[in-house]
């Protein structure tokens, strides 16, 4: 218990950091002046966008799932997914990455282990596919370099980190073919690297690995594991289409590739464990408003608060929905992605 509580101060304290950076010298006057520049038609468009990547991921995790489950129900695979997302918008510590399999187990009675495995499996699916789009960014720099507008320092960095992308994304694919072919070795290897760790450190260290290379089971060939890849750049790029028309609805006007390294930097933050995306969200957001596109950093923190806030609520409001048709309560299912976790 003291450590659960611990656990929550620490969160607590990180969001409040990223909280302050955010809020730091924003002109609250002229911020909100900025929130009413948005275009009508093309902000309703953004919030019929925001349940996209629900419907993307769950074709994807339906297709992991083919081999054990032909007839799995896509409609089940969006409702855990937005069960899901919705505790993990409400809790800290990302309980709903363990209510989705959870939830979608009891819906399709599957085994458990097997789903969680899953989730381990499309989270470095959705690393990898991030670094490999922007890998891409930064090798088509020639063709994009004079609709960036942000400042030289900053885009030194972008650059830097689009080739740190690039190698990140190779290790991966190369780390996640060796695991498929040599499943059995990698168990030995996860359990070896992991006792210098202590304890507690280390058994997260062998779940985490064992879950994964349990999820790989589901790649019954190559070319499924490519089939894979190639959904997670369907996830990621819809989701950098959605930002794309939120940019236009507040008059940014630029290729829809440019998105991709905001989408990066609002993923980095995303991850950070803390509320509703609390304070992590809101400052890469910022950041990458201000650094790549050079607005101003009222209007990129207008923005930011507009689209954090829309994707909360309509995110929100459909997992109500499916948990008062499903007969379940909130609290419910955060049990029961807690109850999991000890």
């Amino acid at each position: 218990m003291k450590r659960k509580y611990l656990n929550y101060a620490i969160i607590f304290f990180i969001t409040l950091v990223f909280l302050w950076f955010f809020f730091r010298n924003v002109n609250w006057a002229e911020t909100w002046h900025q929130l009413g520049r948005a275009d009508g038609p093309l902000m309703v468009a953004t919030f019929l966008l925001i349940p996209l990547h629900l419907v993307t991921r769950a074709i994807r995790w339906k297709f992991l799932l083919w081999p054990l489950k032909r007839e799995l129900r896509l409609w089940n695979a969006i409702e855990a997914n937005t069960v899901g997302f919705t505790v993990t918008l409400l809790f800290p510590g990302r309980v709903g990455e363990l209510v989705r399999p959870l939830y979608l187990a009891r819906k399709e009675k599957l085994s458990t282990p097997y789903l969680i495995g899953t989730i381990v499996v499309e989270r470095t699916f959705d690393l990898f596919a991030n670094c490999f789009l922007l890998g891409l960014f930064l090798l088509s720099r020639p063709l994009y370099s004079s609709y960036l507008q942000g400042r030289p320092e900053a885009l030194k960095h972008l650059y830097f980190w689009g080739k740190a992308g690039v190698i990140l994304a190779i290790v991966l694919f190369l780390l996640i073919i060796t695991l498929y072919f040599m499943k059995e070795k990698a168990r030995k290897v996860i359990c070896f690297l992991a006792k210098p760790f202590p304890e507690k450190i280390r058994g997260r260290v062998e779940m985490f690995g064992l879950e994964f290379i349990e999820g790989l089971k589901f790649f019954h060939s190559i070319f499924r594991l490519l089939g894979y890849f190639s959904l997670s750049l369907v996830v990621w790029l819809g989701i950098s289409f959605f930002y794309w028309v939120f940019f236009l609805a507040y008059g940014l006007k630029i290729p829809y590739f440019l998105a991709v390294p905001y989408v990066f930097l609002t993923m980095v933050g995303a991850s950070i464990p803390t509320p509703g995306m609390a304070g992590g969200f809101d400052y890469f957001s910022k950041l990458g408003l201000t650094a790549l596109y050079g607005l101003d950093q009222n209007l990129a923190a207008g923005m930011t608060i507009v689209i954090h806030s829309a994707q909360i609520l309509v995110t929100c409001v459909l997992g109500y929905v499916i948990l008062w048709k499903s007969g379940l309560t909130l609290m419910q299912v955060r049990s029961l992605g807690e109850g999991t976790e000890k």
